[in-house]
């Protein structure tokens, strides 16, 4: 079939890679694609009785009523905490465990420590919530510790001030090594050549991973924060869901519990939408802006 297409013009040489495409393009156009004309409903009064398509227009006045409300700043302050707590010490994690795996001079001790860093990605969140609540349950471990030792007693899972590191906290220990895979394959494209001659040379360990390490990630690891900025409106909602409560709810409310509870719950689709909406746009415009940023200091943006 290659040779066959080989000697076929444009577009007859590319047909086997564009069926080896077809199965994510057909992906992409029926999951994430097609939806998308959903957001029609944003700008109308939806009622599921009478159809998308009877429903009356209604314009802004959802985006109106959706931004003169408390609710908008209350949920715009929580989404971009728990982004900004997750951009300032989620990612450096993951690049500092990257570097320290990078390393290890014992293959067998690299491939072991490389395992156990990946074993959490694949537990599910109701599986880290039940951990969770085995270590800071008002029962927990940790609180059987402090009130024998200090006779204290910490409220974390229904205390403001604790959500937010808990949250941090469990991302780092779930997603941190996974997220060491795309800055492991960077730093085993760095000519080893370059760590010998910095040897002979007489550099420590930190001055090599200060002038060879780091620059050889810094392509991958500007990409790398383009995405968690264009996500940064993104809260894992599985986790976001399973640690809120009532008594957190003044901390806990993003917009994708938001968009659940006014969507699912009180059954409002029209206004669910509008925040869902807002969301998408405001990651949008930011990854734009961070793309833009990072082109103008010369360095190699997503597009």
């Amino acid at each position: 079939m290659l040779e066959r297409t080989r000697r076929l013009g444009w577009p007859g040489k590319l047909l086997p890679y564009y069926v080896l495409a077809a199965p994510g393009i057909a992906y992409f156009l029926i999951f994430h694609y097609t939806p998308m004309w959903g957001l029609l409903l944003a700008f109308k009064d939806y009622s599921p009785f009478i159809g998308i398509w009877n429903s009356p227009w209604s314009g802004f006045e959802h985006f109106r009523h959706f931004f003169s409300t408390n609710d908008f700043w209350n949920l715009l302050r929580n989404t971009l905490l728990i982004s900004f707590y997750n951009l300032a010490v989620f990612f450096p994690t993951t690049i500092v465990l990257a570097i320290m795996m990078n390393e290890v001079a014992q293959r067998w001790f690299k491939r072991l420590a490389q395992t156990v860093v990946y074993l959490p990605h694949f537990l599910s969140w109701v599986v880290i919530y039940g951990m969770t609540i085995t270590f800071f349950g008002p029962s927990g471990v940790i609180n059987h510790w402090l009130e024998a030792g200090f006779g204290m007693n910490f409220k974390f899972l229904i205390s403001n001030e604790w959500f937010r590191p808990l949250v941090v906290f469990q991302a780092i220990w779930k997603d941190a090594g996974w997220g060491t895979v795309i800055l492991l394959a960077a730093l085993a494209g760095i000519n080893p050549e370059l760590y010998e001659a910095a040897k002979v040379d007489g550099a420590g360990r930190f001055r090599t991973i200060w002038h060879i390490t780091l620059p050889g990630m810094k392509s991958t690891i500007v990409i790398l924060l383009l995405l968690q900025l264009g996500s940064s409106m993104d809260t894992n909602f599985m986790q976001i869901f399973l640690m809120a409560n009532s008594l957190n709810l003044d901390v806990s409310n993003v917009f994708d519990l938001y968009v659940y509870r006014v969507g699912l719950q009180q059954f409002n689709y029209s206004y669910a939408i509008t925040a869902g909406l807002f969301k998408s746009a405001a990651s949008l415009i930011l990854v734009l802006g961070a793309n833009y940023a990072v082109r103008k200091m010369g360095e190699d943006g997503i597009f």
